[in-house]
C-alpha cells in the first residue's frame, strides 16, 4: 500500500488586517508585471511602487483578527463590513505568513457619475455599477443577479456568457402549454419575474436580452416595465414579496418574442414617453433561462430618492449561503 498523504494543517497563528482607500486610475503607480518571476521575493522597483500607495495609511475595515480553526478544504472566514464609502483598492495583510485559498468581497458596485459622459448611454442595471436584485419569482438554476454581471465578474468582467450557468433560470413550469396565439405567442397562464434597482435613476433607451447557451430552454417571450420608488417604498416591497400595484409599473418593453440562444437589442419606448425609474422588472413568459440583461440609458439627477445615509442593503449570512458562493 502506497503512503497517504496528510492534508496541510491550518496555521493558529494565521491572522489578517485589511485595509481601503480610494483612488482614481492616474494616481496609481506602474506596478512592474512579475511575469516568469511569480513566488519569487518583490524587487527593489516593486517595492518603490507599492511604496507610492502608502497603503499604510489606508483606513481599517477589518481589524486584526486571528483566523477560525476548521477542515482545511472548507474553512471559511466572514466578517461583516459596515462601510457606506466607495472603494477602489484593497490590502491584505496576514500574519506571519501562510496561505489564503480565497479573498472575497461583498458589496455593492459604485460609479463616478459626475465624470459620466452625458451623451454615452451606460448600463444602468451593472452590478459593477450598483445595480441589485432585489426581487424574483424563481431561480431555480441561476440567480438573477447573474444576468447584470456577479458570476461575470469571476470571468474578467461584465461580458458576453461563457456559458448558461452564467445566467438566470428558472424551473420548468409545470402548466407549460404546447399552443400559440396567432401572434406566435405561447399562450401562457403563468410567468416568471425579477426586480432590479438600477444602478442611478435614469432613463432606459436600450434594451438587450441575451439568450446565448439556452436553446431548447429559452424563454418564449419577455416584457419590461419601470417605476419610481423610494427606499422605504422598496423596503415595504420586498416585505411583501413585490406585491405592487399595476398601476405603479410603466411599461418600458411590450411583450415581445424572443429566439433562443440569440441576442436580442430592442429600443425602450420613443423619447415623448419615457420617464425617469429606480426600478425595472423583467418578466419571462412561461420561464427559461436569460443570460445577460443590459438596461442601457441616461442617468437623471433624481437621486434624493435613496438617500446615502443610511445603508443601502443589510447583509446577514444564511443557511445555504456558502454551497451558493
Amino acid at each position: 500500500m502506497g503512503r497517504r498523504r496528510l492534508a496541510p494543517q491550518p496555521r493558529s497563528e494565521l491572522i489578517l488586517v485589511a485595509l481601503v482607500v480610494t483612488l482614481t486610475s492616474d494616481k496609481l503607480p506602474e506596478i512592474p508585471p512579475r511575469g516568469v518571476r511569480t513566488g519569487t521575493a518583490a524587487t527593489q522597483d516593486e517595492w518603490d511602487a507599492i511604496a507610492k500607495l502608502k497603503s499604510e495609511d489606508w483606513e481599517l475595515l477589518v481589524p486584526m483578527t486571528e483566523l477560525k480553526l476548521g477542515n482545511p478544504a472548507s474553512s471559511h472566514n466572514y466578517f461583516l463590513v459596515n462601510s457606506q464609502h466607495r472603494w477602489t483598492l484593497m490590502r491584505l495583510n496576514i500574519f506571519p505568513d501562510g496561505g489564503v485559498a480565497r479573498f472575497r468581497v461583498y458589496g455593492t458596485g459604485q460609479r463616478d457619475w459626475i465624470a459620466t459622459d452625458p451623451t454615452d448611454p451606460v448600463d444602468l442595471v451593472a452590478v459593477a455599477f450598483g445595480g441589485v436584485c432585489v426581487g424574483y419569482s424563481n431561480a431555480h438554476f441561476g440567480h438573477p443577479n447573474n444576468m447584470i454581471g456577479k458570476r461575470a465578474l469571476r470571468y474578467g468582467g461584465v461580458g458576453p456568457a461563457p456559458s448558461g450557468s452564467t445566467g438566470w433560470e428558472t424551473a420548468r413550469r409545470p402548466d407549460r402549454p404546447p399552443g400559440n396565439d396567432e401572434k406566435g405567442l405561447l399562450l401562457v397562464p403563468g410567468c416568471e419575474w425579477a426586480v432590479f434597482r438600477l444602478a442611478h435613476p435614469g432613463v432606459i433607451t436600450q434594451i438587450e436580452i441575451d439568450t446565448k447557451y439556452f436553446r431548447g430552454n429559452a424563454p418564449d417571450s419577455c416584457k419590461v416595465d419601470g417605476c419610481i420608488l423610494t427606499t422605504q417604498e422598496e423596503e415595504d416591497m420586498v416585505k411583501n414579496k413585490w406585491a405592487l400595484q399595476t398601476h405603479k409599473w410603466k411599461v418600458l418593453l411590450p411583450t415581445t418574442k424572443l429566439s433562443p440562444n440569440h441576442s436580442h437589442l430592442l429600443d425602450s419606448l420613443t423619447l415623448e414617453l419615457q420617464d425617469v425609474i429606480t426600478h425595472a422588472r423583467l418578466t419571462i413568459f412561461p420561464d427559461g433561462g436569460v443570460s445577460r440583461l443590459r438596461l442601457k440609458g441616461f442617468p437623471s439627477s433624481i437621486c434624493l430618492l435613496r438617500p446615502r445615509e443610511k445603508p443601502m442593503m443589510r447583509f446577514s449570512v444564511k443557511a445555504g449561503f456558502r454551497a451558493n458562493l
